[in-house]
């Protein structure tokens, strides 16, 4: 009798106890993700935020849009997801100049692919703004209105926070995904991109947690 009342015991009170151990362990810090130095302002402080760091010219960003994209899609009301392209030299600008431009003319679901494929699947030379702004006419953005949002002083702005989070976020590569500018998670660390976003998800609960507390 009392070598079963000491297994119930152990099945009520211990094995949930190191059940929650185990889970809280299953990623760490410095191993599965990296804790930033000093946490990044989010655009909403209202909600965990997951920004995912990338750029037009990385075919790994190119072959992960088609593992986020859906992911995204599908997360809770209280997660916000944003993208910052990186802008590690000049020649990257016009990129960020061109997904700020699709977001700002509300055209980010026609031509954030399009873009990726002219240039690792059609394998077209995409340098310029002109050859960016070819793709947005191609998905019907009159050239004018594109070409005033590419160039406008606003602009200038939004590339230069871009290229400010991208040095706080202390990215090493890209896709990277920063949850709630506080963890960077990559997929040298996590070990593929589903393993990214299994990451991101840890994190996220982990954010939740805290906000509840």
């Amino acid at each position: 009798m009392i070598h079963w009342t000491k297994r119930i015991v152990f099945l009520i009170l211990v094995l949930p106890m190191a059940m929650c151990q185990a889970q809280s362990d299953k990623y760490q810090a410095g191993v599965h993700y990296e804790v930033l130095p000093q946490s990044i302002r989010t655009a909403n402080a209202d909600k965990i935020e997951v920004n995912e760091v990338f750029s037009y010219t990385c075919g790994h960003c190119y072959n992960f849009e088609a593992v986020v994209h859906p992911w995204s899609e599908q997360l809770p009301a209280d997660v916000d997801f944003q993208r910052t392209p990186a802008v590690w030299q000049p020649a990257l600008e016009p990129y960020a100049r061109a997904y700020y431009s699709a977001k700002a003319l509300k055209v980010l679901d026609k031509v954030h692919i399009p873009i990726f494929e002219a240039i690792h699947v059609q394998k077209k030379s995409v340098r310029t703004e002109a050859d960016l702004a070819a793709i947005f006419v191609a998905h019907g953005v009159d050239k004018a209105k594109f070409t005033q949002v590419y160039n406008s002083f606003g602009m200038g702005s939004m590339v230069n926070q871009a290229k400010s989070r991208v040095r706080g976020y202390r990215v090493q590569g890209t896709p990277e995904v920063i949850v709630n500018g506080k963890y960077r998670v990559s997929s040298r660390n996590a070990g593929s991109f589903t393993g990214m976003l299994d990451v991101a998800e840890f994190l996220i609960e982990k954010e939740r947690s805290a906000k509840s507390n």
